[in-house]
Protein backbone atom coordinates (compact mmCIF):
# COMPACT_ATOMS: atom_id res chain seq x y z
CA UNK A 1 0.00 0.00 0.00
CA UNK A 2 1.06 3.09 -1.15
CA UNK A 3 0.79 6.36 0.87
CA UNK A 4 2.10 9.82 1.90
CA UNK A 5 2.70 11.71 5.01
CA UNK A 6 4.31 15.02 6.25
CA UNK A 7 8.13 14.71 6.88
CA UNK A 8 9.47 15.25 10.47
CA UNK A 9 12.78 15.69 11.39
CA UNK A 10 13.13 11.71 12.02
CA UNK A 11 13.00 11.55 8.44
CA UNK A 12 16.22 14.38 7.60
CA UNK A 13 18.28 11.37 7.63
CA UNK A 14 16.57 9.68 4.81
CA UNK A 15 15.90 12.52 2.78
CA UNK A 16 19.91 13.49 3.04
CA UNK A 17 20.22 9.98 1.82
CA UNK A 18 17.90 9.85 -0.96
CA UNK A 19 18.43 13.17 -2.33
CA UNK A 20 22.44 12.16 -2.76
CA UNK A 21 22.04 8.59 -4.49
CA UNK A 22 24.05 8.72 -8.15
CA UNK A 23 20.94 7.81 -9.68
CA UNK A 24 18.29 11.00 -8.41
CA UNK A 25 20.96 14.00 -7.88
CA UNK A 26 21.48 14.59 -11.77
CA UNK A 27 17.36 14.86 -12.19
CA UNK A 28 17.07 17.04 -9.17
CA UNK A 29 17.28 21.06 -9.73
CA UNK A 30 19.87 23.07 -8.43
CA UNK A 31 18.13 24.47 -6.09
CA UNK A 32 17.35 21.88 -4.41
CA UNK A 33 18.29 21.37 -1.36
CA UNK A 34 20.41 18.45 -0.40
CA UNK A 35 22.37 19.20 2.82
CA UNK A 36 21.30 17.66 6.20
CA UNK A 37 20.77 21.48 7.82
CA UNK A 38 18.56 22.66 4.54
CA UNK A 39 16.24 19.56 4.63
CA UNK A 40 16.02 20.23 8.49
CA UNK A 41 14.86 23.80 7.99
CA UNK A 42 12.06 22.67 4.57
CA UNK A 43 10.84 19.98 6.96
CA UNK A 44 10.29 22.51 10.36
CA UNK A 45 8.79 24.96 7.24
CA UNK A 46 6.89 22.43 6.05
CA UNK A 47 5.42 21.43 9.26
CA UNK A 48 4.87 24.94 10.47
CA UNK A 49 3.48 26.31 7.39
CA UNK A 50 1.47 23.24 5.76
CA UNK A 51 -0.82 25.17 3.38
CA UNK A 52 2.16 26.92 1.88
CA UNK A 53 4.66 24.30 1.97
CA UNK A 54 5.57 20.64 2.15
CA UNK A 55 7.85 17.73 2.20
CA UNK A 56 6.01 14.69 1.79
CA UNK A 57 7.13 11.42 2.12
CA UNK A 58 6.31 8.65 0.34
CA UNK A 59 5.64 5.16 2.30
CA UNK A 60 5.23 1.55 1.14
CA UNK A 61 3.64 -0.62 3.58
CA UNK A 62 4.97 1.37 6.00
CA UNK A 63 8.27 1.73 4.49
CA UNK A 64 10.30 4.78 3.41
CA UNK A 65 10.45 4.74 -0.14
CA UNK A 66 10.12 8.44 -1.68
CA UNK A 67 9.77 12.01 -1.62
CA UNK A 68 8.22 15.26 -3.08
CA UNK A 69 7.85 18.38 -2.11
CA UNK A 70 5.13 21.20 -3.35
CA UNK A 71 4.98 24.92 -1.87
CA UNK A 72 2.57 27.58 -3.06
CA UNK A 73 3.56 30.13 -5.77
CA UNK A 74 0.41 32.36 -5.98
CA UNK A 75 -1.66 32.81 -2.86
CA UNK A 76 -4.36 35.00 -4.38
CA UNK A 77 -4.72 32.33 -7.50
CA UNK A 78 -4.36 29.33 -4.87
CA UNK A 79 -1.33 27.88 -7.20
CA UNK A 80 1.08 25.24 -6.00
CA UNK A 81 4.47 24.13 -7.61
CA UNK A 82 5.37 20.59 -7.04
CA UNK A 83 9.04 19.04 -7.20
CA UNK A 84 11.51 17.45 -5.63
CA UNK A 85 9.71 14.24 -6.75
CA UNK A 86 12.48 10.94 -6.18
CA UNK A 87 11.88 7.18 -5.22
CA UNK A 88 14.52 5.10 -3.46
CA UNK A 89 16.39 2.34 -6.13
CA UNK A 90 14.76 -0.30 -3.68
CA UNK A 91 11.25 0.93 -5.26
CA UNK A 92 11.43 1.80 -8.67
CA UNK A 93 9.90 0.31 -11.55
CA UNK A 94 6.53 -0.64 -9.40
CA UNK A 95 5.00 3.00 -10.03
CA UNK A 96 5.19 4.02 -6.99
CA UNK A 97 6.18 7.98 -7.88
CA UNK A 98 2.74 7.56 -9.95
CA UNK A 99 0.51 6.68 -6.94
CA UNK A 100 1.98 8.83 -5.02
CA UNK A 101 2.18 12.02 -7.47
CA UNK A 102 -2.00 11.05 -7.65
CA UNK A 103 -2.29 11.10 -3.76
CA UNK A 104 -0.30 14.60 -3.54
CA UNK A 105 -2.68 16.05 -6.34
CA UNK A 106 -5.79 15.50 -4.65
CA UNK A 107 -4.55 16.12 -1.24
CA UNK A 108 -3.72 19.69 -2.83
CA UNK A 109 -6.67 20.02 -5.13
CA UNK A 110 -9.32 19.24 -2.73
CA UNK A 111 -7.63 18.86 0.55
CA UNK A 112 -6.10 22.44 0.81
CA UNK A 113 -8.36 23.71 -1.72
CA UNK A 114 -5.23 24.88 -4.49
CA UNK A 115 -6.61 25.91 -7.54
CA UNK A 116 -3.78 24.75 -9.93
CA UNK A 117 -0.66 22.91 -9.67
CA UNK A 118 2.40 23.24 -12.09
CA UNK A 119 5.36 21.66 -12.16
CA UNK A 120 8.77 21.38 -14.67
CA UNK A 121 10.48 19.16 -15.55
CA UNK A 122 13.75 19.03 -17.60
CA UNK A 123 13.71 17.96 -21.17
CA UNK A 124 16.49 15.00 -20.98
CA UNK A 125 14.66 13.76 -18.20
CA UNK A 126 12.62 10.49 -19.93
CA UNK A 127 12.23 8.99 -17.12
CA UNK A 128 10.13 12.08 -15.06
CA UNK A 129 8.43 12.88 -18.74
CA UNK A 130 6.72 9.44 -18.76
CA UNK A 131 5.96 9.47 -15.24
CA UNK A 132 4.19 12.93 -15.71
CA UNK A 133 2.19 11.78 -17.49
CA UNK A 134 1.32 8.57 -16.77
CA UNK A 135 0.43 10.23 -13.27
CA UNK A 136 -2.57 12.44 -14.75
CA UNK A 137 -0.40 15.71 -15.45
CA UNK A 138 -1.08 17.40 -18.42
CA UNK A 139 1.67 18.52 -20.95
CA UNK A 140 1.27 22.55 -20.97
CA UNK A 141 4.14 23.51 -23.35
CA UNK A 142 8.23 23.94 -23.47
CA UNK A 143 10.31 26.80 -22.04
CA UNK A 144 13.65 26.26 -24.22
CA UNK A 145 16.69 26.33 -23.27
CA UNK A 146 15.09 27.70 -19.84
CA UNK A 147 17.87 26.35 -17.43
CA UNK A 148 21.70 26.16 -16.97
CA UNK A 149 22.36 22.32 -15.60
CA UNK A 150 25.31 20.17 -15.99
CA UNK A 151 26.88 22.63 -18.39
CA UNK A 152 24.60 23.12 -21.02
CA UNK A 153 21.30 24.65 -20.89
CA UNK A 154 18.14 22.46 -20.82
CA UNK A 155 14.77 22.77 -22.30
CA UNK A 156 12.38 22.69 -19.31
CA UNK A 157 9.03 20.86 -19.98
CA UNK A 158 5.98 22.28 -18.33
CA UNK A 159 3.15 20.34 -16.92
CA UNK A 160 -0.28 21.78 -15.21
CA UNK A 161 -3.13 20.08 -13.48
CA UNK A 162 -6.61 21.50 -12.13
CA UNK A 163 -9.41 20.01 -10.60
CA UNK A 164 -11.64 18.71 -12.98
CA UNK A 165 -8.23 16.84 -14.58
CA UNK A 166 -8.74 14.88 -11.70
CA UNK A 167 -11.58 12.77 -12.86
CA UNK A 168 -10.78 12.31 -16.78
Amino acid sequence: MITIRRATADDVDFLVELYGDADVDPFLGPRQARERDALLAEVEQSLAEPHAYGVMLIEVDGERAGAMAYRQTNEANRIGHCGGLAVHPDFRGRRVADEAARLLQRYLLVELDYHRLEMAVYGFNERSLVHAERAGWIREGVKRKAYLRHGEWQDAVQFGLVREDLDS
